[in-house]
């Protein structure tokens, strides 16, 4: 017989050479032997055992425990020196009655194909039970007998929170109704589920190793920001709200707003903590922050035409009025707002109608400040002389149409400066939406609020918004007409 430095022990079997009578299995403590160790094999084959995670015994084909790992001894209380060479568990791991069932169960695995699971309640060394789940599968000897059985158990709670985990990490990457990416140490996706694949707009496996560059086009720096953080101190206490650009299936681009949570993985093997990776899971919420943010857009500008009515309703001259409207207007709206009034021959602020075949001509009556930033809209003194607006110009289409006109440089903020000037447009200008001034069914002409390259382009929305700006000042500006007349 053989036994191992780190205490898992074997004997041998009733049938193996060197076995004498008095010595098998049923030979009480003044028979025992002392342990040969059988060369590095066997130390081999017993720092294995002892290695394992999970509980395990061997019976040789008479019933004989021959195996004992230190799992099993943690598990049961009992030491390999006291389990080895013991016939079954009756008597000591097994309660008497139930000896004979759990003996019969588990030898039967011998002769069975594959392994076979059962749960036993067994007995602790200090008298307590504990419920175990197994699996037995047989041994074969060299000429193909049955030569034993080897049983592997763990404790039932134990092998279910093991089960959860599992049945928890395969739903998580099965069809789950949030994205979840698993990252390496170099932030390289390693396994990515259903959900996250359609979001980044790949597929399951073309994602696996790649920078995340090439998935984000936008956003990347703060979703990398956010990894190497928890990489280094921790998952954050609250979830993070990102937003992002990735590139759909057919090749365009779309921005998303990804609510995120993390955690980091480390190694349950090391003794000290050794990363792995991080676990990124995220849900899309654009449409949610979205519609949020309409609300809240619509609230401010509520509030904002309130505000510069009751501002207006104090000013004595309604050309001051006109401008009040204005300045409140440019709140988180615009960067630059012009007031050009229409000239008939050379009266400034005269009124034509729609249908006048007379050419239209503007005069810049009130502008904000261009030279130094955004400030309150002032009077300009120009004599009279008409803006020099070239054919198809946004104003002069908003006048044709008695509507509203977007423009935007092409390019978006690698525009050249030359766009905005041939425009008669501060430099810095992106983005332009020109709406006419309308009251008692004439023109008085039109209202240009101008955008820089840090804000995005006006919208519908934005335009409907200014359109309420600009029938009061032309309410304003109608009853300056009145006033001079």
């Amino acid at each position: 017989m053989s036994a191992s430095r780190s205490g898992t022990t074997s004997v041998p079997g009733p049938d193996e050479p060197g076995s004498a009578p008095g010595s098998g299995p049923g030979a009480g403590p003044e028979t025992e032997q002392e342990p040969v160790r059988d060369g590095p094999g066997s130390d081999l084959l017993a720092a294995l055992l002892d290695g394992m995670d999970a509980a395990l015994c061997a019976f040789d084909a008479g019933g004989v425990i021959t195996h004992w790992n230190r799992e099993a001894e943690r598990v049961l209380g009992w030491s390999a020196a006291e389990a080895v060479g013991r016939h079954g568990f009756a008597g000591w791991a097994v309660r008497t009655a139930d000896a004979d069932e759990v003996q019969g169960r588990l030898m039967a695995a011998m002769d069975a194909p594959g392994r076979q699971i059962h749960e036993f309640a067994l007995l602790r060394k200090d008298g307590g039970r504990v419920l175990v789940r197994t699996q037995s599968a047989g041994v074969r000897a060299a000429d193909g007998r049955p030569a034993g059985v080897y049983c592997a158990f763990s404790e039932v709670h134990a092998q279910i929170d093991l089960e959860r985990s599992i049945a928890l990490s395969e739903a998580l990457f099965d069809e789950a109704s949030w994205g979840v990416v698993l990252l390496d140490v170099d932030l390289r996706p390693t396994v990515v589920n259903a959900h996250a694949a359609r979001a980044l707009g790949s597929g399951r496996t073309s994602v696996l190793g790649r920078p995340l560059g090439e998935l984000i086009t936008q956003g990347v720096e703060e979703v990398e920001g956010a990894l190497h953080h928890v990489l280094a101190e921790g998952a954050p206490r609250d979830l993070v709200e990102l937003w992002v650009t990735v590139r759909t299936a057919e090749g365009g681009r779309r921005r998303r707003c990804w609510r995120s949570g993390f955690l980091r993985l480390a190694s349950p093997l090391a003794e000290e903590p050794v990363p792995l990776g991080v676990s990124w899971m995220f849900q899309d919420i654009t449409e949610t922050k979205l519609a949020a943010q309409d609300a809240d857009r619509l609230r401010f500008r509520s509030s904002q035409l309130h505000r510069a009515a009751r501002a207006a309703s104090e000013c004595e001259d309604p050309g001051e009025a006109a401008t009040v409207h204005l300045d409140f207007a440019l709140a988180g709206f615009a960067d630059h707002a012009l007031l050009d009034l229409v000239v008939e021959g050379d009266r400034p602020a005269a009124f034509v109608t729609s249908s006048s075949d007379a050419p239209v001509r503007l005069v810049r009556a009130a502008a904000t400040p261009s030279g130094g930033g955004a400030g309150p809209g002032m009077p300009l003194v120009t004599g009279g002389i008409p803006v020099r607006y070239g054919n198809g110009h946004p104003a002069l289409q908003a006048m044709d149409r008695i509507g509203s006109v977007r423009a935007s440089a092409p390019g978006g903020a690698a525009a050249p400066p030359t766009w905005a000037l041939s425009r008669q447009w501060p430099a810095d200008t992106v983005h332009a939406l020109c709406t006419v001034l309308r009251s008692r069914g004439r023109s008085l002409g039109v209202v240009t609020f101008l955008r820089g390259a840090s804000r995005p382009a006006f919208e519908r929305p934005d335009a409907v918004y200014a359109e309420d700006v600009t029938l009061r000042v032309a309410a304003s500006l109608d009853l300056v007409r009145e006033l001079r007349e």
